[in-house]
């Protein structure tokens, strides 16, 4: 997390830092191009104005006067000379005439047109920028006023400004490297706190939590983390509850099967109690190897995938029903099947004929002698429900929202003399979930229980 952290710092460092030297650069660009730029216009404005005052003709002592007066008031240095040789009485810089004045520019300056040049004086060890306009009589270039401005004043304020601008960047840097650091610290505290959670829980402490103290992505990812933990924490709880109910129903058929046959052997038994014993460890190996295919079932359905096919319901719930005939007619019980002929499900064959014999077997199990069990299938906003209704004993209300749970007996209604391992419902949640369906159950005790499945139907073309 601290790595992580340092590299958010730094690289948030490194933008501030790549941000105010873009600034600087940028703004010098600006400065430099518009300012210039300002400074010929206004030059040039101020020469225009001053050409405007010339009438023509041989260039006169007044009008030489006439212009460089303009030097008491003006920030520009503007003088009027009728050879270009003479301004070296006139600036304090040598000037190369030829380069100054050359033929292009001659051409230039005779079709009544500016020069505008900028260039390094040595002497000064500053750029100059000058604006030469032409005075013109009848073709001929009777004098020039010359304009220059020395660009040092621009160029020593840049560099004030750029050693304010440097310094104030710096503070300005390590300002925003302190609170940077703070607001890291801050943001990281939450992620560090999961880190730290992350690892107790790899040592098995699912009991872990993380504070949320935001709604922002961290908050939402702590949230996520708080619900994970909980949701490990109760598998980790169900797990152990299921190995040590596990453990439980298997040292019972266990523990019968080790006393009766260490009995058996030692002949401690004999005769009629012999074959009482015998017929026990066989109940219960029966009975073991039930729980053992029911665990595996759970196990294999929890990953498996079906494929689902076309199949018609009533034949299903038939031959469910028929493969259960011999235990109802044991207790006279009698099996009603109001079934819709016309209901095709997508399904597993198979798995729903578990799923029914399942239901309708607890039914049979847990009615009294002479009752009735009866079975309805229709079709109800375009699902298929089957309804298995029994007259048995019945399910108290404060079981009934666990009775599909793993290993759940009702209490006094099943034992494990005559009831199951408490996997059957389950793998019938189960397969139901599978088929998309869905499972319900009413039961009243003393009056009887009724489980309410839904499936989808294949949709007509």
């Amino acid at each position: 997390m601290r790595k992580f952290a340092t590299k958010i710092w730094v690289l948030i460092i490194a933008y501030l830092m790549l941000t105010i030297a873009f600034m600087y650069i940028f703004a010098d660009f600006l400065y430099e191009k518009f300012y210039v730029e300002d400074t010929k216009s206004e030059m040039i404005e101020i020469g225009e104005n001053l050409q405007s005052k010339y009438s023509g003709g041989k260039v006169t002592d007044e009008y030489v006067e006439l212009v460089e007066s303009f030097n008491y008031y003006s920030n520009y240095d503007v003088f009027a000379v009728r050879n270009p040789r003479e301004l070296s009485a006139c600036v304090p810089f040598e000037i190369d005439y030829k380069t100054l004045i050359g033929p292009d520019e001659r051409r230039v300056l005779l079709n009544g047109e500016n020069i505008t040049k900028i260039g390094y004086e040595e002497r000064f060890k500053r750029e100059v920028v000058s604006v030469i306009l032409p005075l013109v009589d009848q073709n001929r270039l009777e004098g020039i006023i010359y304009i220059y401005y020395p660009l040092a004043k621009i160029t020593e304020l840049a560099r004030t400004e750029v050693a304010i601008f440097i310094g104030g960047g710096v503070l300005f840097s390590f300002l925003i490297a302190i609170l940077v650091y703070q607001s890291l610290k801050r943001i990281m505290r939450p992620l560090n706190d999961l880190h730290r959670a992350v690892e107790q829980m790899t040592e098995g402490d699912y009991s872990a939590r993380v504070e949320v103290a935001s709604k922002d992505e961290i908050g939402l990812l702590s949230e996520a983390f708080n619900h994970m933990a909980e949701s490990i924490q109760r598998e980790d709880e169900k797990q152990k509850a299921f190995l040590a109910t596990v453990s439980h129903e298997l040292r019972t058929p266990i523990s019968y099967i080790k006393g009766y046959s260490e009995a058996i052997q030692s002949q401690l038994v004999e005769g009629k109690e012999q074959t009482e014993a015998l017929e026990l460890i066989h109940r219960e190996a029966i009975r073991m190897e039930r729980l053992t295919n029911e665990l595996l079932q759970l196990v294999r359905k929890e990953k498996e995938e079906i494929e689902m096919l076309p199949i018609v319901l009533s034949e299903t719930i038939r031959e469910s029903v028929k493969l259960l005939e011999g235990q109802g007619d044991k207790k006279h019980i009698h099996i009603v099947q109001n079934l819709d002929e016309n209901i095709i499900v997508l399904g597993d064959e198979k798995k729903l004929k578990q799923i029914f014999i399942n239901i309708i077997e607890n039914a049979i199990r847990y009615s009294d002698e002479n009752a009735k069990v009866t079975i309805n299938s229709y079709v109800s906003d375009r699902r298929a429900v089957i309804e298995i209704q029994d007259e048995g004993i019945g399910i108290p209300e404060e079981d009934l929202p666990h009775i599909t749970e793993r290993f759940y007996r009702v209490n006094k209604a099943r034992s494990r003399s005559d009831g199951g391992a408490g996997l059957g419902l389950s793998i019938v949640k189960q397969l139901v979930k599978m088929h998309n369906g869905t499972l319900s159950i009413k039961s009243a005790v003393g009056e009887g229980t009724q489980v309410t499945i839904t499936l989808p139907i294949m949709e007509e073309e």
